[in-house]
């Protein structure tokens, strides 16, 4: 019999028992799914050229507190507290001094408080590109504060997207997005039909049948604890070990590509998401996407892989903490990242463990990887040696991660004798390492339209590149276009 412990609603615990999985991630899937049925209502009947943005952001709002409540019960209350606190200290304090306090809280918080920060109490000429994009430039109101933090389709899973794209789609601006000429010059912005999500949000309920069908039923097999099994630890081979752990880490992704891709396809039925026309004339609904599972899978280095996984909390890591931090900004923002995930010391053993990792794989990139880049046949061989060395990597980074507690983490990270953490530091010491230029973007670049920019920044993700916490950086043009097309 499944679980039955939960503060939420046990309505559905029929439902659970049936299907053998606890209440609360029954009540996640089915609440899921409800959004996703509210989003269509919402994108049919209560469009922005059918009903005022007042109403959209009061249905949003209250769609959203429900489901909090379904889920939650009165652990709900935690929505309002904290949105109530930050909106009153917003209001009373002022919000030049808003930005500090607000660290501890929500992404959607603290980026609205940046933002805010920005658009109100700096000079344009103190702003990066992304920075000024984002920027907004009036105090939100608390209705329109309220459906920013607790709107239905991103309360349980996100994505985190930016205040100002959230009221571009509640007012219906989304689709006069700027679009590039075939000059590659970008046009002023110019009113097309808006283009149907329908085929986007089809495509993602597939990965998400697939993911879910997957983590039914090969991940429970492949239990990422087997590693520190006693058994398999005496009686394993160590090919045996190395592939058994990449495999156990592949398993456990599905469950994150079935989450991340669902919300993602709630917000595309409701019309949010959508990021203009590619050169073809295609439109392009993954401008809150979180992750990107082809470039996962392939990835050829430590980068490549972190900026196609969560991809909006890396924005918001970047925008929060690596380009604002005067000292030690990949530090400063790995440490930021563990305190937001929680305080389970596994999470500190991952992301401490990254840092070295990510340094490591910087240095090995910018020392050894232009050596192999002609003929193609060299090429070759060095992207499937990367590509074994970075899955390999990441998955001993992140096993920490999976196992939450000290003890079962030192237990792997002892059994594999602490090699990458060793030859990590010993690459540090014996290796030059650059410096990387943070929040630097030349007028050239500012003027690249939104098709190739974005083209540019995904060609970026095959280059075996490695600076990590900066691994959202290329996206700097990308935002930079969207700019000018939130001026009109």
């Amino acid at each position: 019999m499944a679980t039955t412990s939960t503060t939420g609603s046990t309505l559905l615990q029929p439902l659970s028992n049936a299907v053998q999985l606890p209440i609360d991630q029954v009540n996640f899937v089915v609440c899921q799914l409800f959004a996703l049925l509210a989003a269509i209502w919402f994108r049919t009947y209560l469009h922005s050229s059918k009903t005022s943005s007042f109403i959209r952001h009061v249905v949003a709002t209250l769609l959203g507190l429900y489901l909090a409540l379904f889920c939650f019960g009165w652990y709900a209350l935690h929505f309002l507290v904290q949105s109530g606190i930050s909106y009153c200290i917003m209001i009373v304090i002022g919000v030049e001094n808003m930005h500090n306090p607000m660290m501890i809280i929500t992404q959607k918080i603290t980026s609205l408080a940046y933002e805010i920060h920005d658009g109100m109490f700096r000079k344009d000429e103190e702003l990066t590109s992304s920075q000024r994009g984002l920027a907004v430039r009036r105090m939100p109101s608390l209705l329109e504060y309220l459906s920013y933090t607790c709107n239905f389709m991103g309360i349980l899973a996100g994505p985190l997207c930016s205040y100002r794209d959230y009221i571009i789609f509640i007012e219906g601006r989304a689709q006069h997005r700027a679009q590039p000429s075939p000059s590659g010059k970008e046009e002023m912005p110019c009113e097309r039909a808006e283009p149907s999500p329908n085929i986007a949000v089809i495509q993602k309920l597939l990965i998400c049948g697939l993911s879910l069908l997957f983590h039914l039923t090969i991940s429970k097999t492949l239990s990422v604890e087997y590693n520190i099994d006693e058994r398999f630890q005496a009686t394993a081979s160590w090919p045996t070990k190395v592939v058994y752990l990449y495999v156990s880490l592949l398993a456990a992704r599905p469950k994150y590509y079935f989450a991340w891709t669902l919300a993602d396809a709630i917000n595309n039925a409701a019309g949010f998401g959508f990021r203009g026309y590619d050169e073809n004339g295609t439109a392009r609904w993954d401008l809150i996407s979180n992750l990107r599972i082809q470039q996962i899978e392939m990835s050829t280095s430590f980068k490549m892989f972190l900026d196609n996984w969560n991809i909006q909390t890396a924005l918001w890591l970047k925008r929060v903490c690596y380009e604002r931090a005067s000292l030690s900004p990949t530090i400063q923002t790995f440490i930021l990242s563990a305190i937001w995930h929680g305080v389970y010391p596994g999470y500190y053993l991952t992301f401490l463990t990254g840092v070295v990792m990510t340094l490591a794989a910087r240095a090995m990139r910018n020392n050894f990887r232009h050596y192999f880049i002609e003929p193609p046949q060299l090429k070759l061989l060095y992207d499937v040696l990367t590509w074994i060395m970075t899955q390999i990597a990441i998955s001993y980074t992140v096993v920490p991660f999976v196992l939450l507690s000290i003890k079962p983490s030192f237990m792997f990270y002892s059994s594999w004798y602490y090699c990458l953490h060793i030859a990590g530091i010993l690459i540090l010491l014996l290796l030059p390492v650059k410096k990387t230029q943070r929040g630097k973007t030349t007028h050239e670049n500012v003027q690249l339209s939104p098709s190739r920019k974005f083209d540019e920044r995904e060609n970026s993700l095959g280059q075996n590149s490695f600076s990590t916490t900066n691994n959202v950086c290329n996206q700097n043009q990308e935002i930079a276009s969207r700019h000018s097309s939130l001026k009109q």
